[in-house]
């Protein structure tokens, strides 16, 4: 299995979710997973990844929360989680993710 964690530097919720992210992978048992954190600095990068806005969560190159187009725009993204909106999936939204992409 492949983590990554697409982002732009003016997003803060990169950190966050990397940090869910490793959480959620150590709960469901893949503590082996390194996560890659890719840096986007250019719409002509983020045109060549399934970017979906900052953060991107991808595995296996597939976006875990995958939504209706791409974007080359170097936007933060907003995830619905139980307690509306955020910058970032919660570790239960990405536990569940994870164990449907196995």
């Amino acid at each position: 299995m492949r983590a990554e964690v697409l982002h732009i530097e003016e997003c803060p919720s990169w950190h966050e979710a990397g940090r869910s992210l490793r959480a959620a992978l150590d709960s469901i048992g893949h503590r082996d997973v390194p996560i890659t954190f890719t840096l986007l600095a250019s719409a002509m990068e983020a045109s060549r990844v399934p970017f979906g806005g900052s953060p991107t969560i991808l595995v296996d190159g597939k976006d875990l929360f995958p939504t209706d187009g791409r974007t080359s725009d170097l936007a933060c993204r907003v995830y619905l989680t139980p307690n509306g909106l955020a910058g970032r999936p919660t570790q239960h939204q990405l536990e569940t993710a994870l164990a449907a992409h196995d």
